[in-house]
């Protein structure tokens, strides 16, 4: 095994411990994969929690998906190839069962193309849309279509997506590299907190200050 896919296995072995100590996972929810330099994947196994990963439990998926090492890979699978396929910038995909952002699904999301309105900065600068993906049972290929569907529908309108929202699933998030998607996670999951805790609903920033935004750190929303 070469330096660079040990230290890869290590990494995501980091991220799942971290995101599970913190309340992102419970149980043996949640998958994590990065795209290797000649189109294949490592990802977590079937069934395993995410907290008491081993590197060498990781399975290794060539580019025309056999299975190369490790353990069977998570059925969740088949999205996150959809994902890279239809965002070539994407280098790893997260995806948890986030308390609050599975709860806001139970309790109604702010629009099937927004999930959470605009209501910090950061979110707009870190997040940007998150649209809501329909309820499909765990490792359906149709999700994987609707997805890249979404994906590709966002890049046409020059706004590239970095989440998904699945109903009573969780989220998905993809970027170039772990931290990033965890960055992009947590802040999503921190808007969704608190969306739910503020009655009446907080009211989202106004065009000018989004306008503002898009204009100092590029256009993200």
């Amino acid at each position: 095994m070469t330096a660079p896919l040990q230290r890869l296995r290590e990494e995501i072995c980091r991220v799942g411990r971290s995101l599970h100590q913190r309340g992102y996972l419970h149980g043996t929810t949640g998958n994590i994969s990065v795209r290797l330099d000649d189109g294949g994947h490592l990802v977590t196994p079937t069934d395993a929690c995410l907290g008491t990963l081993h590197p060498d439990a990781l399975a290794h998926i060539g580019p025309g998906g056999e299975r190369l090492g490790g353990d069977a890979p998570s059925k969740s699978l088949v999205l996150h190839r959809a994902i890279y396929a239809a965002d070539a910038s994407a280098g790893c995909v997260l995806h948890t069962h986030s308390r609050h952002l599975v709860l806001l699904t139970l309790a109604g999301v702010w629009s099937l193309d927004d999930v959470l309105p605009p209501i910090t900065p950061y979110q707009v600068m870190k997040v940007g849309h998150v649209p809501l993906i329909a309820y499909h049972r765990p490792g359906d290929p149709a999700v994987g279509t609707q997805v890249a569907d979404r994906i590709r529908a966002a890049a046409a309108r020059g706004v590239p997506l970095r989440a998904v929202l699945i109903e009573r699933l969780g989220p998905n998030v993809w970027h170039r590299e772990l931290a990033q998607a965890s960055a992009v996670l947590e802040e999503l999951e921190e808007t969704a907190a608190l969306w739910l805790a503020r009655e009446p609903r907080p009211e989202p920033l106004g065009a000018e200050r989004i306008d503002e935004l898009n204009r100092s750190f590029g256009r993200c929303w």
